[in-house]
């Protein structure tokens, strides 16, 4: 039985459980920028060029009879997106994170307020 509840501690801890959660979201975010891609972008800003090529699609270019271009081009896009995106939600994290309050000024110590006010019996 050790292993098995050593195991389960394992998978139950935060960062695991995070990780996975951040899997799960980061796939479906993959798909919503591949459907931006390839139903949004793609026909509206390079649906002439496709057109010129009679292509419906990116990733049918290629070139030199077999380099599939268009897929690496796609890929760029995505990559670009998803980059962008996630410096905008980063940044919006960093935005929203109070900034630490500077630490108030030292007072004087106990000792240097005794001494303040000897030196101030002694003067009178």
């Amino acid at each position: 039985m050790g292993f098995i509840s050593e195991f389960k501690e394992f998978a139950m801890k935060g960062n695991v459980v995070d990780l996975a959660i951040g899997v799960i979201i980061g796939g479906a975010f993959g798909k919503i920028i591949s459907s931006l891609i390839d139903d949004v972008i793609t026909p509206l800003l390079l649906k002439p060029a496709l057109e010129a090529a009679n292509l419906t699609e990116i990733e049918q270019l290629t070139a030199f009879g077999g380099v599939k271009y268009g897929v690496f081009l796609s890929a760029v896009i995505n990559f670009i997106i998803v980059a962008f995106i996630l410096f905008l939600i980063i940044k919006g994290i960093n935005k929203m994170k109070k900034p630490e309050a500077p630490a108030a000024p030292a007072g004087p110590t106990q000792e240097e307020l005794l001494t303040q006010i000897r030196d101030l019996l002694k003067n009178k």
